[in-house]
């Protein structure tokens, strides 16, 4: 993650520098600096038709008095201006000094202290890259930014509404890390040892091995394990910032590694992209890694299935019958519907263990949301209308959006086996509902949300928080939404 500083709005006298501003008459740094290099940076705005709209930019090559670049970010509307805009502003900027070098100022003069921390973090997030396989840079390439100071009107406080941000930065950029990792490097036991690491910010970690998991029943999990040579992984991460006998809240994540879709195998079309079927689990130890880098006041438990599934001589077969450590049998039609198999035996083993004040599960669970939402929003379904709110309302706060989608009984009737108590499809129709259906199965009376982010863990091309691939979804969601109506 680069380094972000802050200092006071002094101009610096040459280099590369990005500023922020809202439309109307050149204000602060914007004015002083359009004086000094004779009405260029407002010529050029007029010419570009650059009307400062929110996170939009000109850049101005050679503008002169020593500077090289300088990038013009808009504001939009300073009645409209709030964190979520500072943030994309933020976005906006990384992306405009990165294809100058790898250090810039940011100039933030005419935002509050509390908002040119958001800037900061926007900075971080747009500024983000997965280049860890990289042996050459590539053609062109200026490299990533690695040093960025933001010029504002109260560094101090800045710099203060910055710490708990940057801990937030730090747990999404993780969760980016993860889901970007091919998935040769972060098979269970790797993706482990990087979850062990979390005990440096305070974590308590605890990991169930296969024989642990076979003790407790978790037949479904381990049947879409076992036609794997990676053993399976159940992972605890506990966060203990409140008071000792608060009930914590509960984050549960799907880590399958790699989905081959098993015995009913994917198309190879796409299939490389089963990679990031673990962004359910990167999101929840992103989001432990924030609450405890902030030292959230509050008591959070995530838990994560890491399995593969894969195609072996041992492979679970379409048509086999597993128990589930709620008791519950499942046939499992479709080998390829595994996400849900490996959540309904975490979430069972969680509510009944922790007895949280809720749960939010989260999962690249099914196409059928993409068909529903596109990749603008993720699915959330819920046995709770409190709940659904306060994820519903974060989620616009946030920028990563949500979209409630109906959980009718009728829907489970779906889902009644011949042989079992379940089967794991009930065909095409309602597909996401269904899937969703199904884990509510194993989730008792607890407060409960499923949040299906099929369309949203990963993007083809830059958004206004992310750049093309991992987004780290959820991380700013789940932190945000405790420190509202959680914590303390």
């Amino acid at each position: 993650m680069l380094d972000i500083a802050f200092s006071d709005a002094s101009l610096p006298t040459s280099g590369t520098l990005a500023i922020l501003a809202a439309p109307g008459a050149p204000a602060g740094a914007f004015a002083a600096l359009d004086v000094a290099v004779g009405g260029a940076l407002t010529r050029a705005a007029k010419a570009a038709k650059f009307r400062f709209d929110a996170a939009k930019t000109c850049v101005v090559l050679a503008p002169g008095a020593g500077y090289d670049r300088v990038v013009l970010v808009g504001l939009g509307k300073v009645d409209a201006l709030d964190a979520t805009v500072a943030e994309q502003a933020g976005v906006a900027a990384a992306r405009g000094l990165s294809d100058a070098g790898t250090a810039g100022v940011v100039v933030a003069d005419t935002v509050a202290p509390d908002l040119a921390a958001h800037v900061a973090l926007g900075i971080v997030l747009g500024s983000y890259r997965f280049d860890s396989y990289r042996t050459q840079p590539r053609k062109g390439d200026a490299g990533p930014l690695t040093d960025v100071t933001v010029a504002c009107a109260d560094p101090v406080h800045a710099s203060q509404a910055w710490q708990p941000l940057s801990a937030v930065a730090r747990g999404v950029c993780l969760c980016r890390d993860l889901v970007s990792e091919p998935a040769n490097m972060l098979r269970p036991p790797e993706f482990e040892q990087r979850i062990l690491a979390l005990r440096d910010l305070g974590v308590e970690v605890e990991v169930l091995d296969r024989d642990a998991m076979h003790k407790l029943g978790f037949g479904a999990l381990l049947g879409v394990a076992q036609g794997s040579d990676a053993p399976p992984r159940t992972v605890i991460m506990r966060w203990n910032g409140g008071a000792q006998d608060d009930a914590p809240v509960a984050f549960v994540g799907k880590g399958v590694t790699f989905d081959s879709g098993g015995i009913s195998i994917k198309p190879a079309a796409g299939m490389d992209e089963m990679k990031t079927d673990m962004a359910g689990a990167a999101a929840v130890v992103g989001t432990m890694a924030a609450l405890a880098g902030r030292k959230a006041k509050v008591n959070a438990v995530g838990v994560v299935g890491l399995v593969e599934n894969m195609l072996s001589g041992n492979a679970q077969r379409p048509g086999d019958v597993v128990r589930t450590a709620a008791g519950q049998t499942v046939e499992v039609l479709n080998t390829d519907a595994e996400g849900r198999l490996v959540l309904a035996d975490v979430l069972w083993y969680t509510q009944d263990r922790f007895k949280p004040r809720f749960m939010v599960n989260l999962a690249t669970l099914t196409g059928a949301i993409v068909v529903s939402l596109g990749i603008e929003r993720a699915g959330l379904f819920s046995n709770s209308d409190a709940l659904a709110g306060h994820l519903s309302a974060t989620g616009e706060k946030t920028g990563e959006k949500l979209w409630r989608m109906p959980m009718d009984a009728a829907y489970l009737e779906l889902l009644r086996s011949d042989i079992a108590d379940l089967k794991n499809i009930g065909g095409r129709p309602g597909g996401s509902i269904t899937a969703a259906k199904f884990l509510e199965c194993f989730v008792n009376d607890v407060p409960w949300a499923h949040l299906d982010i099929a369309g949203t863990a990963f993007t083809s091309k830059p958004t206004s928080h992310a750049p093309k691939g991992a987004t780290g979804f959820g991380v700013r969601l789940l932190d945000r939404m405790v420190g509202t109506y959680y914590e303390g």
